[in-house]
């Protein structure tokens, strides 16, 4: 498997592993959403315990306004996440 295919498979497991906890196995609701920006994006991510802050997300990540977030809104958020680091780290601002 090549280090992109094993990237989409981490995020498909990661995102099924919150997704799971509760209710609808297929999406995140508010709480396990939180769980997993505090778990997975850490220090990235430092408004994590914040609860203001991660109703913004979830708000913003919800583009469907279905009061959860499916998997395609998460990839929305990972891909945005991976694309300010990235510019980050060549230094574009």
């Amino acid at each position: 498997m090549s280090d992109i295919q094993k990237a989409m498979a981490l995020l498909i497991t990661t995102f099924t592993k919150y997704a799971s906890k509760e209710g609808d196995k297929h999406t995140l609701n508010k709480e396990e959403l939180k769980e997993l920006l505090q778990n997975e994006f850490g220090d990235l991510l430092c408004k994590a315990n914040d609860q203001t802050a991660v109703d913004r997300i979830f708000k913003d990540l919800d583009t469907n306004k279905s009061n959860s977030v499916d998997f395609s809104e998460f990839v929305n958020l990972v891909s945005c996440l991976t694309q300010m680091c990235h510019e980050h780290f060549i230094g574009k601002k």
